[in-house]
């Protein structure tokens, strides 16, 4: 890692704000709210009419689910006592001292219960599926790291993910303003979780060696590193062919901007591929977000056009 991104992270006091944003990770809430963005903008394209409190509601829920997620890996992961100086990921808070794990688990009990006071109204408006899916998610973000056999210790967080941040989301999303989803939204529910699932690829996969020796048997870890790149590539690029089929489907040029990312996409494939593994993988995993979040933003962009254009 070059020398600036270590000297950011050597003044931060105990118990700071920076010291929360460590732990928080505010760089991949895109991840938690662009699902949302998704399927409000499907659901106003099939006609839906958009109540403003429920949609910021739906992204509080969103955004808290993420956070919920990114405070229990940062506890969860030192508890266990598997951080060391040859990690080369990002950071935790409480592996550092910069928070203490009883500060961090209060703050996740505040995050679920800022959920329930959010997903309350939310599940009165929809009704009890809208319940099932607040409290799956809370209970997956919870054992994300949690628990006697993580998520995270298994081939599985990638699955985990595209389903909670790609299928849940966006049909749950969709659901709250519209009912019960069509194939279009199923497709771009899928492609939102395909990239979601290739950002916890490249940190896997940096992480594999680290992970393979403190026991974590994560998907890059069990099966290698050629394979998790095989994944990565799959990840990466099936969302081009999905959002072309729900294109077609729908009729609308628009769903079909996202594929003038392509050229994006093929960066981030040759620099999976080439650059040194170990800490220049950290940047890539936020060109990866930022990709989910372009990608997202023109699905949705399209939609909202194909319903204003006629």
């Amino acid at each position: 890692m070059p020398a600036t991104r270590i000297a950011e992270h050597e003044d931060i006091a105990p118990g700071s704000a920076r010291a929360w944003a460590v732990a928080i990770r505010p760089r991949t809430l895109w991840i938690a709210a662009i699902p949302v963005a998704v399927g409000t903008a499907l659901a106003w394209m099939h006609g839906a009419a958009i109540l403003p409190w429920v949609a910021t509601l739906a992204f509080a829920a969103s955004i808290l689910m993420q956070v919920i997620t990114n405070l229990q890996n940062d506890v969860g992961y030192t508890a266990r006592g598997h951080e060391s100086s040859r990690r080369v990921g990002l950071p935790r808070a409480t592996a550092r001292g910069w928070l203490t794990p009883g500060e961090v688990r209060r703050a996740i009990a505040l995050a679920i219960a800022g959920a329930v006071v959010v997903g309350a109204p939310l599940a009165l408006h929809a009704g009890p599926v809208v319940a099932a899916v607040g409290i799956a998610s809370v209970l997956a973000a919870l054992a994300y790291m949690g628990g006697p056999l993580p998520i995270a210790y298994t081939p599985l967080g990638e699955f985990v993910v595209f389903v909670f941040f790609g299928l849940v989301a966006v049909l749950g999303t969709y659901y709250l303003h519209a009912g019960p989803a069509g194939a279009t939204v199923w497709f771009a529910a899928a492609a939102i979780g395909s990239h979601a699932a290739a950002v916890l690829v490249v940190n896997n996969h940096r992480d594999a060696d680290h992970d393979r020796r403190t026991g974590r048997r994560t998907f890059a870890a069990a099966f290698g590193t050629r394979a998790s790149a095989i994944l990565y590539a799959v990840a990466l690029w099936a969302p081009f062919v999905i959002v072309a089929a729900a294109a077609g489907l729908e009729r609308s040029a628009g769903l079909a901007a996202p594929l003038a990312l392509a050229p994006m996409a093929w960066r981030l494939q040759v620099d999976f591929l080439t650059v040194p593994a170990g800490p220049a993988f950290n940047l890539l995993l936020f060109r990866t977000v930022k990709l989910e979040l372009a990608f997202g933003l023109l699905i949705s962009a399209g939609a909202v056009a194909q319903r204003a254009l006629g």
